[in-house]
């Protein structure tokens, strides 16, 4: 099988992206890292990451055939989580190792930290952000040493300035909060950074939006192209149609234009 290439806004994510397409799992995909992701500042400025993917020799010609999202999120559920997760710097010396579903690259020269030591690094960065943008921000952490994950909260008079065009500076400002908090750690820590319960409530919206996208291609029998979504929402969208029995969902074109399509099952 021939390499097919993924961009992304970070290796992990194209990562995702070439399992779901070539309906794999990450351990049977063999992949190469052309490019890796450059960050801008508030996404201004970015470079995406580019990875070239096939699926491994041993894998069986079915699966390599599989649609991208809906089986893989009916056999891997517990791996395909939300976030935009931010890739460490690959050195000679590093390994890389499989966690939840993306792959982290992770040095020898590492350390392991306290949550103090997340939930600080990521309080100063954002404050020193918020300060440059003239803000008063008010910054609530969680972090979840058993899971890895570190919350951040976000309230203030201007919000709808932190959240931007369907979320893409709180996007922005997640992906920058993790390159900090992963900086020199041994441990692969999960950013999630919201504002108004903005998350949940986009959602909400998505999954509502793919119900009644569903409806409309069940009614008129013609596949719908929805609007081009980052990784994450496109999750959402296959997830909440992926036990329908009538539609089917596939995602097409390169980042940051791909979306999804809705299709009667044939």
């Amino acid at each position: 099988m021939e390499y097919k290439e993924y961009t992304a806004k970070t290796v992990s994510e194209a990562i995702t992206d070439a399992c779901q397409d070539l309906g794999v799992t990450s351990d049977r995909l063999d992949y190469e890292v052309v490019e890796k992701e450059s960050a801008g500042f508030l996404g201004i400025g970015s470079k995406p990451a580019l990875i070239k993917a096939r699926v491994k020799e041993e894998a069986s010609a079915t699966e390599a055939g599989i649609e991208n999202n809906v089986n893989l999120n009916k056999d891997n559920s517990n791996k395909d989580k939300s976030s935009k997760e931010a890739s460490n710097k690959i050195s000679s010396n590093q390994e890389v190792s499989v966690k939840e579903g993306s792959k982290e690259a992770k040095s020898s020269s590492k350390s392991s930290f306290s949550a103090e030591h997340y939930e600080e690094s990521a309080k100063t960065f954002l404050k020193d952000v918020f300060a440059a943008m003239k803000l008063e921000v008010t910054i609530v952490t969680k972090f979840d040493d058993a899971e890895k994950n570190l919350d951040i909260d976000l309230s203030g008079d201007d919000m709808g300035m932190l959240i931007g065009k369907r979320g893409a500076t709180l996007d922005s400002l997640q992906y920058l909060v993790s390159l900090v908090v992963n900086k020199d750690s041994e441990d692969y820590i999960r950013v999630k950074v919201d504002t108004e319960n903005y998350r949940e409530r986009r959602k909400e919206t998505l999954e509502n939006l793919a119900k009644n996208i569903a409806y409309k291609v069940k009614r008129t029998k013609r596949s719908v192209s929805l609007e081009p979504m980052n990784p994450y929402e496109r999750r959402i969208i296959h997830s909440a149609l992926q036990n329908d029995k009538f539609v089917t969902t596939h995602s097409e074109g390169e980042d940051p234009y791909r979306r999804v399509i809705i299709s009667l099952k044939k």
